[in-house]
């Protein structure tokens, strides 16, 4: 299930933001999805943190564009996962290009995943 929603969410950066990650690992832990997205900025984006200004207008444009596109993104954790998010959190960092998203659940999914085995 971590691999199917990191490739989710490969196919929505690349979709929606234009450039999909080089990496993507999702991580579940009880009702908390946590996915961690290496390699997101483009060149331009480089280019534009290396100021001050610059990275929060990075920050600004990347959280603007993910809060358009939430119910997309809400929609195919619910699919996959079988439980509906109930907040989505995220940030950036200009300095290693990473991105985590993490997602709160309604329902614990580690527990769930448990015991099904």
């Amino acid at each position: 299930m971590e691999a199917e929603i990191s490739n989710a969410l490969i196919s929505f950066e690349k979709e929606h933001m234009g450039r999909g990650p080089l990496i993507a690992k999702t991580y579940i832990i009880q009702d908390i999805v946590m996915i961690r997205l290496k390699g997101v900025l483009t060149p331009a984006e480089k280019h534009l943190a290396k100021d001050d200004d610059g990275i929060q207008l990075i920050k600004q444009v990347r959280t603007k564009l993910l809060e358009n596109a939430q119910g997309m993104l809400e929609e195919s954790i619910r699919e996959i996962a079988g439980i509906s998010p109930v907040s989505l959190h995220t940030d950036i960092s200009t300095k290693t290009g990473e991105r985590f998203i993490i997602i709160t659940l309604s329902e614990d999914l580690e527990q769930k995943l448990v015991l099904r085995k």
